[in-house]
């Protein structure tokens, strides 16, 4: 019953149609992965894309939490013997998480209150007469109530306004009151802590701070949250709280007698010390949910810009691991990333061994055909690529320059160690950068999406969303990719659709133990390889120069049966299906349709056909600084200059222009019209011109525009 109602209400909240949200939670349900129901389930979804199945689970993994908790809360209220049927009505009918708690809120067990201390004193018949606001001589009925531990009247008085107030602080209609207030006129504020003002420094821009809290932008909230988390601010959010008192005593006031003032004392305590508290708290936790939200997707797209950078691809590349006095680590890797030599070279000061280092690299070049060189773009990067461009080879050798964010974090990694158990972790740096360039993909998915360097206070958000973001991110960019059986490390096929660790490693083991696969139904010898994985694995799976060629393609196994047939149709191979296309152009797809295969996976068919695969990242270009500008001191307004974009952040873009520290381009100098996205603008790793509007020396930054440039 309750999974029929959650088609109903996904299909409500998402506006998805209901029939699709039951199909696809079904195909969920049944251990299909969203990678592989968006690629080869669409008939049965309507076409949803990965955002739209992954926006259902996540509705559907909510829902169920709720039911869980609703179950919990009814059991709980039965217990007591309060549960009636109107309450249990409105309990099972509400699926909103505020509203539920709020209709537990009377029930929930409490902590010792002062309410309850009163409760104990026999006052709540005292309360309730106030409450009712209609006892004309108030004093002469307070009078019974002062005995045992009651001394005089104040203190009955006292104890009765106390459990009024947790009445008020109980009631829907107040908390929705003090809600909408705090919705409409809530002001985030923050203040320095006396004495950490030089400790805080950083955090001067908050250290006498005011903003609607509704127009507070994601990185600011978290700012400031950080800088209350370090001690150094103290936050706080405030309704316009005269409206928000009158809207309360205007619903639980009634008239203007000493009863009723009572009622106006309880209610001015209820909201000073339990209502305003309590919905500071959940307007806190829901701005800040609400900023988590929106970093996380920043930093989830700017991941998958990242691992979707354009690889070089399978050539012999020589890799540095930059430095001054501990020298230039240089590893030469063959095309499928194997390390062939490692050693370090010594051009920079303090030893300037320029000729040396030089008659080395060229020499390496040479013995280890070397096609391509990757150079971090770390500590002495500048010098480094204008050293490595001066060499003269005997062959044509592209220069790169590599981001080696994360690079130190991998070389001293359980992941590091197991890879290369005999070398430094150094070697192991410098053979990253050097993988980076072949294929960044293959060699970010070892490291923590965190510390690639590409988010925005990821340490500040929600670490299990942010998780579950990264990690969906990285299986995304993996399977539209698609892995490469035979050359793929355990770590790459751990994200392959319906693989993971275990059946990742048993593939490794295979081929180590029988060499490379042939065919995607050699897969099925793996050990653990049941039915179910092989099904959602299969199609993400590549075999090169295999028995079949439709294994180096996004067709799955399941569609072989619809192109041999096609082949067989126009009386030629699959092979020559594949490289002509006039024969596919003769191909009638309306005579493929089937109860089971639809228009949208033929025309997938096809489209795989023409290029089967296909890599869908972008070729790589290379790419040169200013050789001019090497430290923030060769800086000058108004200069123009070529920069790689290296992260971007929802108030604008960071710029690596050739020296250690990367400018920032504002949104507001994006681009000569207004923008609300960077993302509208730039990307991860693209190439694009600046211009240098301010450099402030003493603290390392430097302001940059894009206007009049190029977009």
């Amino acid at each position: 019953m309750a999974i029929n109602l959650f088609y109903t209400l996904i299909s409500r909240m998402l506006n998805i149609p209901s029939g699709q949200v039951e199909r696809t939670i079904g195909l969920l349900e049944e251990g299909a992965t969203i990678p592989f129901i968006s690629r080869y389930r669409k008939e049965v979804t309507g076409g949803l894309d990965e955002v739209q199945i992954g926006n259902i689970k996540d509705q559907l993994d909510k829902l169920t939490e709720l039911k869980k908790r609703k179950d919990t809360i009814l059991s709980s209220i039965e217990e007591q013997g309060k549960l009636t049927s109107e309450l249990k009505k409105r309990i099972e009918d509400s699926w909103d998480s505020t509203e539920l708690e709020d209709l537990y809120l009377p029930y929930k067990p409490k902590r010792v209150t002062k309410a309850e201390i009163a409760r104990k004193k026999g006052l709540e018949p005292l309360a309730k007469v106030i409450m009712m606001q209609n006892e004309r001589n108030l004093y002469d009925r307070v009078k019974s109530f002062i005995k045992g531990e009651i001394k005089n009247a104040e203190e009955a008085l006292q104890g009765a306004r106390d459990i009024i107030a947790e009445w008020v602080n109980e009631s829907e209609d107040a908390r929705n009151i003090v809600r909408n207030s705090f919705g409409h006129t809530a002001i985030i504020s923050s203040k320095v802590v006396k004495g950490k003002e030089d400790e805080g420094a950083k955090y001067k821009d908050y250290f006498d701070f005011s903003e609607p809290l509704n127009r507070c932008s994601s990185h600011r909230l978290l700012a400031l949250r950080r800088g209350e988390t370090e001690g150094i601010l103290r936050v706080t959010i405030s309704p316009d709280t005269d409206s928000c008192l009158d809207r309360l005593k205007r619903r639980f006031v009634k008239g203007y007698n000493e009863v009723s003032g009572q009622v106006t004392e309880a209610v001015d305590d209820s909201f000073k010390r339990l209502l305003k508290p309590s919905i500071e708290t959940e307007f806190a936790n829901l701005s800040k949910a609400k900023a988590d939200e929106e970093a996380i997707r920043v930093f989830a797209e700017n991941l998958r810009q990242l691992l979707l950078a354009p690889p070089l691809g399978q050539k012999r590349v020589l890799g540095i691991d930059p430095g001054y006095r501990t020298g230039c680590k240089v590893v030469c890797l063959d095309a499928q990333g194997n390390l062939l030599h490692n050693e370090a070279i010594y051009p920079h000061p303090p030893q300037n061994e320029k000729g040396k280092a030089a008659a080395k690299i060229a020499q390496l070049v040479s013995t280890y055909a070397v096609e391509a060189i990757a150079i971090g773009n770390g500590t002495a990067s500048r010098e480094t690529e204008q050293f490595i461009t001066g060499i003269r080879y005997d062959r044509k050798v592209q220069v790169f320059v590599v981001s080696e964010n994360g690079a130190s974090i991998y070389s001293a990694s359980k992941i590091a160690r197991e890879e290369f158990p005999e070398y430094d972790v150094t070697v192991r740096g410098a053979v990253s950068i050097g993988r980076r360039l072949m294929d960044p993909l293959a060699e970010l998915v070892k490291i923590d999406p965190k510390s690639i360097g590409v988010g925005q206070y990821q340490h500040d958000v929600e670490q299990g969303a942010l998780k579950k973001s990264l990690d969906q991110t990285v299986e995304s960019c993996v399977n539209l990719v698609g892995v490469n059986v035979n050359t793929a490390s355990k770590h790459l096929l751990t994200y392959v659709s319906g693989l993971g660790p275990a059946l990742a490693q048993n593939i490794v083991n295979y081929r180590a133990e029988h060499g490379p696969f042939n065919s995607r139904m050699d897969l099925k010898k793996v050990s653990r390889m049941g039915d179910k994985a092989f099904e959602q694995s299969a199609g993400f799976l590549r075999i090169q120069n295999g028995k079949n060629p439709l294994d180096n393609s996004a067709v799955h196994p399941e569609s072989y049966p619809i192109v041999e047939r096609m082949a067989k149709d126009l009386q030629c191979s699959v092979e020559e299906l594949i490289s002509d296309k006039k024969l596919k152009s003769k191909l009638k797809l309306e005579k493929y349709v089937s109860e089971k295969v639809g228009m949208p996976t033929l025309l997938d068919i096809m489209e795989e056909l023409d290029k089967p695969g296909r890599d869908p990242r972008q070729a790589i270009q290379v790419f040169a600084f200013d050789p001019t500008i090497k430290t923030i001191e060769d800086l000058r307004e108004g200069q123009i200059l070529p920069g790689i974009v290296t992260n971007i952040t929802n108030f604008g873009c960071f710029v690596d222009i050739g020296i250690k520290e990367n400018g920032l381009v504002h949104i507001s100098e994006l681009a000569d019209r207004f923008i609300s996205d960077p993302t509208q603008i730039v990307s991860i790793h693209q190439h694009v011109k600046v211009k240098v509007l301010s450099i402030d020396l003493s603290r390392k930054r430097v302001q940059l525009s894009m206007k009049g440039l190029s977009e």
